[in-house]
Order: structure tokens, then sequence, then C-alpha cells
């Protein structure tokens, strides 16, 4: 990271209230477009679970090899939500659990899909340009859920993309994984184009409407969230 680039984890913690100031700050940091001749050997993925109304963060990276879709390596961590939930404003909440597990891994991940948004983002700064500066990693967002934008009409099969379009500008991809179910929201997040993103998800599905990393993310931290409940 070069001498002159800001604390990621320190600007987390803010008041919500200054939250969009700091997104609009970091924006301006974001790369966006991948490394040079990128073909990443594996695949990350990043969620976090909590109990509803809880104050406890759940959080999970996995990292599968690309081809296979092997799972190599998995980290957690547990630690206080310090930030109340605000559309837009994920990565405050978010992050902080995930940068305790990050550290954990003993395979980095070449790329790291978040599941929430990255350029799809008002701001245009979602969870995904957050992670992505945070671990200084190539970063992809992939959500549920549209946060701004709207998409035409996207074909039943898996593998149909529509634009996703904000004020006139094409935000991200409505990308669909399996045949005739919703579709997943794709944007880049750091050092990530789009093109690249919808490849990198589509390689990463397995017949399900989410990415395997997704997938895989999410069943590891809810089982970390049951585990830690009182017997």
């Amino acid at each position: 990271m070069p001498s002159d680039a800001p604390d990621y984890l320190a600007a987390l913690r803010v008041a919500p209230a200054d939250a969009p100031a700091v997104q609009r700050a970091l924006r301006e940091r974001l790369v966006l477009h991948p490394p040079p001749h990128f073909a990443p050997r594996t695949i990350g993925g990043a969620d976090i679970s909590m109990e509803r109304d809880g104050d406890i963060a759940y959080a999970g990276i996995v990292v599968l090899e690309a081809g296979s879709l092997a799972t190599v390596d998995a980290a957690t961590a547990v630690a206080p939500l310090e930030f109340p939930y605000v559309p837009g404003l994920l990565s405050f909440r978010e992050l902080p659990a995930l940068a305790q597990a990050w550290p954990a891994l003993r395979t980095r991940p070449d790329v790291l899909i978040f599941d929430g948004q990255g350029y799809a983002h008002p701001r245009r700064f979602g969870i995904a340009c957050h992670g992505g500066l945070l671990f200084d990693v190539p970063a992809i967002g992939c959500a549920k859920r549209i946060l701004v934008g709207t998409h035409g009409p996207l074909g039943e099969t898996r593998g149909s993309t529509s634009p996703l379009v904000h004020r006139g500008e094409t935000v991200g991809m409505a990308v669909r994984l399996r045949d005739r179910v919703h579709p997943v929201y794709v944007s880049p997040g750091h050092r990530m184009d789009l093109e690249t993103a919808v490849a990198i998800v589509l390689a990463a599905g397995a017949g399900f409407r989410e990415p395997e990393t997704t997938r895989r993310a999410h069943r590891l931290v809810n089982e970390l969230r049951v585990s830690a409940r009182p017997r």
C-alpha cells in the first residue's frame, strides 16, 4: 500500500452522518480495472450473519479454487456491531468484523466477492469498493437486491445478463446464475471492471441463484452463529 494511503480501517469508525463524506473521498482511490493479465486461481467469498436485533457480527471468508470450486481455506471472527443498519452504509457495519477474519486466512484469495454492492451504489462506493481498498484485493459486489438503477428484460436461462443503469450510467449487471430463478446484481468493487466481474461470478456459479463463494460463506457464518448460542 502506498505510504500516503489512508487508514481504511480507521475510516470505518465514524458517525453515520459522516459516513457518506468518507465514501465520496475514498471513491477517488478506486481502480476500476483488473490487474494486467488477470486470471485468478482462487476466489473468495465474504459474508456476515447476526441474530435478529442482535449486536454481534459473525463474519466469515471462504476461499475456493477457481475451476473446481473446491474449498481451500476459511476463516471466521466474532465482533460487536458498532454501526447501525443504514441502507448504503453497509461497509461501516460489516467490514470491521470481516477485517478480523481476513488476517486468519492462510490462503489469501486472488479476488473477493462480497454479498453486497460494489459500484452499483448511490455514491458509487458499496461494501465491495471499501472492502477491496481495505484488503488491497480485487473485489466484486454480488447482491441479491438492487440498491440503485433499473435494467431491461433478462433472459430466463443461466448466463443471461442485462445492464443495470442509474442516472444514465451503467453501474452493474443483472446476471442469472440458474435457469428461471431471480438474478443477482453484479458490480465492480476495486481493481475490477464490470466485464471481468460478471465472468468471475458466472464461473463461481454451480447451479444455484448465488455463486458458490456467497453460498459457502453464508453457510459458514450461520454455523458459527448457531454454535455460539448458549447451550
